[in-house]
């Protein structure tokens, strides 16, 4: 369309509730094109109403700054008059009002405790703050286990999904730790699929080498998995693509149940699982589902920055890690 030459941003909608800074930056996008859309308070509207010149009643400074936009009265703070204008029906919803992240996070978890929830999905506060409401001992939710967090990743190009693990919580996981969050993802995986899942530990080798501590930690996982009898496959170290592509298995001869057909992949470190979901999203278009587990109800924790589908499909994996 010709149109999108002169206003790139036509199909964009934009929100504007900030009576600062906002309004010239929404005005900005407005000009290129975008539906901007200002909420303003339905008692004294934008303080910028009230500067002068004025002419017929209207401030220049306002005219100014919103022209192009269209104007709403809404108080964000109602929430059944918020519901009746998107068209949502909260009568039998159950509100709790919170005055902070803290105490919405701490709220969380007590209904979680009380059994009154069974997952809890991170809204508008940050992940550390919530998390550390949910590691207090007061409220029971580990079970003496240890937390770890689980993709559930799909992506066309790839005929099932895949699974990493960990790549948003566990920093730098212990051996012993990265035996645990093995064990969380091998129960969360049995949710899904009832076969015994093929589990790679990776490494930046197939071979474990003293120059790299991870390859060494890999074996050592692998040994204590076979020791524990854990219901999975598991080998490693394993390179990515010895782990995920059995041509590549093939060439440099590594033949066991795992090599080049692997459904879980733990990692050896959160920059790694965090760097490789979010290639496969950004460079494969892969759907991202990702939650906290191991602990009495599992978290659903999206970045701002995902996708509606990869949001949903975040609770959907919720519900799937409750079913008994």
């Amino acid at each position: 369309d010709h149109r999108d030459l002169h206003y790139p941003l036509r199909r964009q909608r934009q929100m504007c509730i900030r009576d600062s800074s906002g309004p010239y930056c929404t005005m900005m996008l407005a000009d290129h094109g975008a539906e901007v859309i200002k909420i303003e308070h339905p008692e004294n509207g934008d303080l910028s109403r009230l500067g002068p010149p004025f002419t017929k009643n209207f401030s220049h400074y306002y005219v100014q700054q919103n022209i192009g936009k269209k104007c709403i009265s809404l108080d964000l703070n109602k929430k059944e008059i918020v519901a009746k204008d998107i068209g949502l029906n909260i009568e039998d919803y159950n509100i709790l009002e919170a005055d902070n992240e803290e105490q919405s996070a701490l709220a969380a978890c007590q209904l979680s405790n009380e059994n009154k929830t069974r997952i809890i999905i991170k809204g508008n506060l940050h992940t550390d703050i919530l998390m550390r409401s949910y590691l207090k001992k007061e409220f029971n939710l580990l079970e003496g286990k240890r937390l770890s967090h689980i993709w559930h990743m799909t992506t066309p190009q790839l005929k099932k999904p895949l699974f990493i693990t960990d790549g948003a919580l566990n920093v730098l996981p212990r051996i012993d730790i990265k035996l645990q969050i093995l064990k969380n993802a091998v129960h969360f995986y049995n949710k899904l699929v009832s076969k015994k899942p093929r589990v790679a530990i990776l490494s930046g080798t197939e071979d474990p080498i003293d120059s790299m501590p991870s390859s060494i930690e890999a074996k050592k996982v692998m040994d204590l998995s076979l020791k524990e009898e854990i219901n999975a496959f598991v080998h490693g170290p394993l390179a990515f693509d010895n782990a995920i592509s059995e041509e590549a298995a093939k060439i440099k001869k590594i033949e066991n149940e795992v090599a080049g057909n692997a459904d879980i992949l733990l990692v050896p470190n959160l920059e790694t699982g965090n760097s490789l979901s979010k290639i496969m999203v950004y460079f494969m278009n892969a759907c991202a589902a990702g939650i906290v587990i191991g602990g009495k109800v599992p978290v659903v924790v999206p970045s701002r920055a995902d996708s509606k589908n990869s949001k949903l499909a975040s609770i959907m994996a919720a519900i799937v890690a409750v079913k008994n």
